[in-house]
């Protein structure tokens, strides 16, 4: 078979049909599956590679225009692109919609990384740069990847699992730490509280210092403000020499670490 490598039009020649194969062995094809993983990350990295300073916005797609929160995020993205960031989304409706239409109306680029769903995912047509993925783990490297700042807005599990997961990498070491932006007190006040008293004081599962990982904010200037600054520290930290090897970045984004020591097995000689 031809296995598509994406809208560049490169192919790969595969044998055999990695989704249409009967077999009893259900991962019997995952080594082809190979070929397409590399092939999103291909045409991720060469596309957006080119975008320049850009921001993620996260937020519901349920959330309608004329919703405060949608014009909300539809001013941000105009501001964002007045003042030369791109704008990153998941490329579908709702905050995501509005986020792309305030930086494609302000001129700005306004780029939407959409997502092969069961259900059909209509895009929003407010996007001058378009890409679409097979891999949820794929599209998540491009969104951290490649802006220098986080907004989420009040959303899902979706703008859930974006938060948290930047509170992992960051928590954990993994990425240079960088604004992740919480918009709208009165949404996310609870879910603060909760990690503030439950985690925190009464479970003792994350440290103090982790609540200053994200800043929450009602207001926009305070929000473009916060990722100006966030750029600026990005780029000091590009300029300046990586002396730890295991401190030094790597192609996905990350910081290479390192690796767990073995501890040796009880009654071992």
């Amino acid at each position: 078979m031809v296995l598509s490598v994406g809208s560049h039009g490169k192919d790969f020649e595969v044998a055999g049909n990695m989704d249409n194969v009967q077999s009893d062995n259900l991962y019997a094809n995952d080594t082809w599956r190979v070929f397409r993983i590399m092939s999103e990350f291909v045409e991720g990295y060469e596309e957006m590679s080119q975008i320049g300073p850009a921001v993620s916005v996260f937020g519901s797609a349920r959330t309608k225009p004329g919703d405060r929160h949608y014009e909300q995020a539809r001013k941000l993205g105009a501001m964002l692109a007045r003042q030369g960031f791109a704008v990153i989304t998941g490329g579908g409706p709702g905050i995501m919609e509005a986020a792309n239409r305030g930086a494609y109306e302000a001129g700005g680029k306004s780029v939407g990384l959409n997502i092969a769903l069961p259900h059909e995912q209509i895009a929003n047509s407010y996007t001058n740069i378009e890409m679409d993925f097979h891999y949820f783990f794929v599209r998540k490297v491009m969104f951290i990847k490649y802006a220098c700042a986080f907004v989420c807005f009040p959303g899902g599990f979706g703008t859930m699992d974006e938060y948290f997961e930047s509170m992992t990498l960051i928590q954990t070491g993994k990425v240079d730490t960088f604004p992740v932006i919480l918009f709208g007190k009165a949404f996310w006040g609870k879910l603060a509280g909760w990690m503030d008293n439950v985690l925190l004081r009464r479970h003792k599962t994350i440290s103090p210092e982790d609540m200053d990982l994200f800043t929450m904010t009602d207001s926009l200037r305070e929000t473009v403000s916060i990722v100006q600054k966030g750029y600026e520290l990005e780029r000091s930290r590009r300029a300046a020499p990586v002396r730890l090897s295991h401190m030094r970045p790597t192609g996905e984004g990350t910081i290479a670490g390192r690796l767990p020591k073995t501890k040796s097995r009880r009654g071992r000689k």
